[in-house]
């Protein structure tokens, strides 16, 4: 056996009321199947919670127009706290996901038809594609990005589909290269520019000059679910000019507001466990042989990148496909990096929240 990263599998994000938001998300982006909804506690992860058993409920949501899903998480137990200071470009962690588009601008158009306000106008990256930015209405900040790389065809009017990437905060470009080419290797890097940027300067506490360098993957991904995780990159941006820069989620808990964890979807969790030890990144969290989240199951762990940024790996072992009649799949035993039959991942469309 070896290891395998399949995908981005979903971008975890701390919100104060999970259903309020997520018809927000079905209604801007198109992400309306549920492949699983929970009400638990969380006693892994009392590391960043407090030290302190938290509990709270989580729905895991994606698109099948293609792309990851989001975990939407909501503590139980207590507030779901916002970061005291405003989150400004360059701030360490996970600060704005990408969402792909068929059509920027018709994704633009559609935004504003149905009073989506958007921070800017479509503008060219540094690699020439076109790309804006929307905000939530929980303050979490989206980049819609051109993509060509699509599972199926909804007809959604917002010609959207799931993340297919994040941008990321770092303090050292150069330091954090090593972790996301080499770990999770996104070995190809698109662009690596130094400047003040026009399609930034929309952006809340934007300031003076940025290091941007977009990674993406050149062999595709496969495994499981690859074909509907479809290909992503990360963008690693870091502020030149700003002395002032704080990790996102300082004095928070992890589930708090905002984007909590990037999860990759992967084969061979004890192989990657001792890869990621060998280079200097061991597990934080390990459920080990396998948790139980009632419609679905598997393993998953947590390491920190070098700024400290949460990435979660999920060893799916048992998920719905569809539950009203309780047809589920075991991937235990499945060969590495063997995709499933694309009928098996269109039926989990039938679990379609409208």
């Amino acid at each position: 056996m070896k290891k395998n990263i399949c995908g981005i599998q979903q971008i975890g994000i701390g919100v104060p009321n999970v259903q309020n938001i997520w018809k927000w998300y079905r209604k801007a982006f198109g992400i309306d199947i549920k492949i699983f909804e929970e009400a638990a506690e969380a006693p892994l992860m009392i590391d960043y919670t407090g030290n302190k058993v938290q509990s709270r409920t989580a729905t895991l949501a994606l698109s099948m127009e293609g792309g990851g899903g989001f975990e939407i998480w909501q503590y139980t137990s207590r507030d779901t706290l916002k970061a005291n200071f405003e989150i400004q470009p360059g701030d360490y962690g996970l600060y704005a996901a990408k969402i792909k588009s068929k059509d920027v601008i018709k994704t633009f158009d559609y935004f504003n038809k149905i009073g989506l306000k958007s921070l800017n106008k479509p503008h060219k990256s540094p690699n020439g594609s076109l790309s804006f930015f929307i905000k939530d209405p929980n303050g979490n900040i989206f980049q819609i990005v051109e993509s060509d790389d699509w599972f199926s065809n909804t007809k959604h009017p917002s010609h959207c589909g799931g993340p297919s990437g994040i941008i990321i905060g770092v303090s050292d470009i150069n330091n954090s290269l090593k972790f996301y080419q080499d770990l999770l290797e996104y070995d190809k890097i698109d662009y690596d520019v130094t400047d003040e940027f026009e399609d930034l300067n929309c952006l809340p506490g934007y300031i003076g000059k940025y290091r941007r360098v977009k990674l993406s993957h050149t062999n595709k991904r496969t495994g499981p679910f690859s074909e509907l995780l479809g290909a992503s990159e990360i963008e690693l941006i870091q502020s030149m000019d700003r002395t002032d820069c704080k990790k996102i989620f300082m004095d928070r808990y992890w589930g708090d507001w905002g984007f909590i964890h990037l999860c990759f979807d992967i084969q061979g969790m004890d192989l990657l466990k001792n890869e990621c030890e060998a280079k200097g990144y061991p597990f934080t969290v390990d459920s080990d042989n396998s948790f139980d989240m009632g419609e679905a199951a598997g393993r998953f762990s947590y390491i920190e990148d070098p700024d400290g940024t949460l990435i979660e790996f999920v060893e799916t072992h048992k998920v719905p496909v569809i539950k009203k009649i309780g047809w589920y799949i075991n991937l235990k035993k499945r060969k590495v990096g063997k995709n499933l039959p694309r009928f098996i991942l269109k039926a989990m469309g039938l679990n379609r929240v409208k």
